[in-house]
């Protein structure tokens, strides 16, 4: 998501955390760029932070793309944060996706959790119910709530027979997450004819396995027998409320 808005706003990089100390370039190595026999560029894997230079929703935005590190994960965070505070961040929307047995055909379920309680309430996605091992995300989000600055973060579930990404669905489903939080219109682009598309790509994969058709079948029997009623009216209000939102911020 964070590539489709950087896009979108024509974002620029501000700034960008020396990988050196943080990476393991042997299981994460830099990209090169070699044209006619030279090289042309060489990329390290790291963390950068930019700015949009096309932003059209009334607050300023700072995005932050990068890659886990594979070490010192708390003076990675620090850096961060020191970033966040000296940007005066009122808020922290951390981004990410996970496995789930989740049928491509419905709706892409969006998780929440937040480093304070109210912060997440008001949100539509579900409260996240989890203990275990976490990622940086989550490591993060905690050194944000520790250093004072709310934080929440969204968690998409993507269907874990198609875990190869990219997944314009489950992009989409975050972008009207992050919506509903900021109560603001993100750029769509062309991101729901794609999120179509792939859907209609996966639905012929399912057609020629006839045991990966079956069980998306009983996926979609499970969800379809679990999903209540005043859900599904949730899910309508919401989505009117988008269209509402896009007819005010359009008409500026």
């Amino acid at each position: 998501m964070i590539t489709h808005l950087a896009t979108a706003w024509q974002a620029e990089p501000v700034g960008a955390i020396d990988p050196e100390d943080f990476y393991d370039f042997q299981v994460t190595r830099p990209v090169t760029e070699v044209t006619d026999g030279a090289t042309q560029r060489l990329v390290w894997p790291t963390t950068r932070l930019l700015t949009p230079t096309k932003n059209q929703i009334d607050r300023e935005v700072l995005l932050v793309h990068g890659i886990e590190p594979n070490m010192r994960w708390r003076r990675f965070c620090a850096e961060l944060v020191g970033a966040f505070t000296e940007a005066r961040a009122e808020m922290v929307v951390l981004l990410g996706a996970l496995l789930a047995d989740s049928p491509h055909t419905r709706p892409v379920p969006v998780s929440t959790s937040g480093s304070d309680p109210a912060l997440s309430a008001g949100l539509r996605a579900s409260p996240a119910e989890y203990k275990g091992p976490t990622g940086i995300t989550g490591v993060l989000q905690h050194e944000c709530g520790e250093a004072g600055i709310p934080a929440v973060s969204l968690w998409a579930a993507v269907p874990h027979y198609v875990a190869q990404p990219p997944s314009p669905k489950a992009t989409l489903a975050l972008v009207r997450a992050v919506e509903d939080l900021l109560d603001a219109s993100l750029p769509l682009a062309d991101l729901a004819a794609e999120a179509r598309a792939w859907e209609r790509g996966v639905d012929e994969l399912a057609e020629q396995d006839s045991e990966v058709a079956d069980y998306v079948r009983t996926l979609e029997e499970a969800k379809d027998a679990t999903e209540l009623p005043e859900a599904s009216g949730d899910a309508i209000a919401a989505e009117f409320e988008r269209y509402l939102r896009r007819r005010r911020d359009h008409g500026r």
